[in-house]
């Protein structure tokens, strides 16, 4: 396991690096050009910039998170053509900086949804939120201001320029059923994953978060049924996931230490967290222990270990403690608590495996 630390970039993130290098077992940092538009092709100088940012402090930037989709080729628009162009050229230049992995999400109009940012816990802590009545009865525009109007901090998948005209969007949607939602994605890899494995880099997507449909708009990287039916739509060990414990694990019917399993060879990217499932639909992310929240996370970390996983992680979202004023669930103290939980996890499984190594050869 290669663990890995999400960053937003000089000016964008309260964060500097000097203070994930001392982090332990943290090897790169998870980056992307947050200021270039979906469907933009990436400037190689601002590529190189981020680069030679990272080798200051001997941190490697083998992850990008993401490389976004531009509506157009979800909706399966003539004119994704230009913009699958640009994507194959910034899959080029990323290569050529020895990127490895490429997270990105095929969700229509919102990357991720909360009805909360700074939901307050019993231990005075806050965390992201959703509250599932909130979302039948909200109009998508409210939502919209809500997050939007947190004017320190971007947020990743809610960019103004993406969200300046929903109505529009949600009517170009009004005739997208899942069955287009699948074609289109197989039309955007079957172009994209050629040039993927001739510049040996993986291509991992993220699982829609929360995995339902929301706002009458279609989701399908919900399930492992259907992350089973993405991976044959491309059948390339450049095609694969990004397992995300948390997105995934909002609706209990999803089993990721089984789905750790069965991807094995298929997940070049973990983002590893916790998350409290109420019986009304409810969830609020909590610390990544597992006692904490509805997922055993020690039984997910020993499953990565079981297949001899040598992939990259990171501890995704964490709670805002400690007074911390920062990015909602991506503060720097709790992720960091979160990693040393994982290395825990893992250390104690690799010292009782080279114990029973050591005891085997007596």
């Amino acid at each position: 396991m290669r663990m890995v630390f999400r960053w937003y970039g000089e000016g964008n993130d309260r964060i500097p690096l000097r203070h994930i290098k001392q982090i332990p077992g943290v090897e790169g940092i998870v980056w992307a050009l947050h200021d270039v538009p979906a469907g933009a092709e990436w400037p190689m100088e601002k590529i190189l910039q981020v680069k030679e940012q990272a080798d200051k402090y001997g941190l490697h930037i083998d992850v990008v998170e993401s490389v976004n989709v531009h509506e157009d080729i979800k909706l399966g628009l003539p004119t994704r053509k230009q913009y699958i162009e640009n994507y194959k050229r910034t899959i080029e230049k990323l290569a050529k900086v020895g990127v490895k992995v490429i997270c990105y999400n095929f969700m229509p109009v919102f990357d991720w949804l909360r009805t909360e940012l700074y939901k307050e816990l019993p231990d005075g802590s806050t965390a992201l939120f959703y509250e599932h009545a909130k979302i039948d009865a909200i109009d998508p525009m409210e939502l919209v201001n809500k997050i939007a109007g947190n004017p320190e901090f971007t947020m990743p998948g809610w960019e103004p320029e993406r969200l300046q005209d929903l109505t529009s969007l949600f009517a170009a949607y009004k005739h997208v059923g899942e069955a287009d939602l699948w074609e289109n994605l197989k039309y955007f890899l079957e172009e994209i994953i050629p040039v993927a494995e001739q510049n040996e880099i993986k291509m991992a997507i993220h699982p829609d978060d929360p995995p339902w449909p929301i706002f009458g708009l279609p989701r399908i990287m919900t399930s492992q049924e259907n992350l089973r039916k993405f991976l044959q739509l491309v059948d390339s060990p450049y095609n694969g996931i990004t397992l995300c414990s948390g997105a995934l694990g909002a609706n209990p019917q999803n089993d990721i230490v089984e789905m750790v399993k069965e991807f094995a060879d298929r997940i070049p990217f973990a983002h590893i967290r916790n998350v409290k499932v109420y019986e009304n639909g409810d969830f609020v992310e909590t610390s990544h222990r597992s006692q904490d929240g509805s997922l055993d996370i020690c039984r997910i970390v020993k499953a990565y270990h079981d297949i001899g996983y040598t992939g990259y992680a990171r501890p995704d979202h964490g709670r805002h403690i400690f007074d911390e004023e920062c990015r909602p669930g991506y503060g720097l103290y709790d992720r960091a608590l979160g990693i040393m939980y994982l290395w825990g996890i893992w250390d104690t499984l690799q010292r009782t495996k080279e114990g029973e190594s050591h005891a085997g050869h007596q």
